[in-house]
């Protein structure tokens, strides 16, 4: 994808246009609501999110969740990738409050779908502890650390 390869290499004016040149394509041809406006609108909302434009990508993650949600149910594993997306966004802007319940519901799906004791849960588990301790909520982090070192250990075995 020509947009991603700008991304990659810090185009970002090339690939902004990019994307919005295939978000309204998208939103003409597929209508509003098609997962591939949501991939688009939350490629853009990241790139937005990178440069630290967090009032400009916070809205349109939200919308790709939104969509995605509405297609798939509020349970689906697909939707992890978009709620810790926007969950780190709102870390980003300090929202802590805000983006806890994203992790907390981003973390029960992926137990839901790869069980509790997953090491591809450690990346998550790690992200949702450091929300924590900026929360103040250290004890809570710590545990959560320990669970993500605890499942990295387990599958080393």
């Amino acid at each position: 994808m020509p947009e991603q390869v700008d991304l990659d290499v810090g185009r970002y004016p090339q690939a902004e246009s990019a994307y919005r040149r295939a978000l309204a394509v998208r939103e003409r041809s597929l209508g509003p609501k098609h997962y591939r406006v949501a991939t688009t609108l939350f490629n853009l909302g990241e790139l937005y999110g990178k440069q630290g434009k967090y009032d400009r990508a916070e809205p349109l993650c939200r919308r790709a969740l939104a969509i995605t949600e509405e297609g798939l149910g509020p349970m689906h594993p697909n939707l992890t990738p978009l709620l810790t997306g926007v969950a780190s966004l709102l870390t980003a802007e300090g929202k802590y409050v805000e983006a806890e319940p994203l992790y907390r519901r981003a973390l029960a799906i992926e137990e839901k779908a790869l069980g509790a004791d997953n090491r591809l849960l450690s990346p998550l588990l790690l992200d949702y502890a450091a929300l924590l301790r900026r929360m103040g909520k250290t004890s809570d982090g710590s545990a959560l650390e320990a669970r993500a070192r605890q499942l990295v250990a387990q599958s080393a075995r």
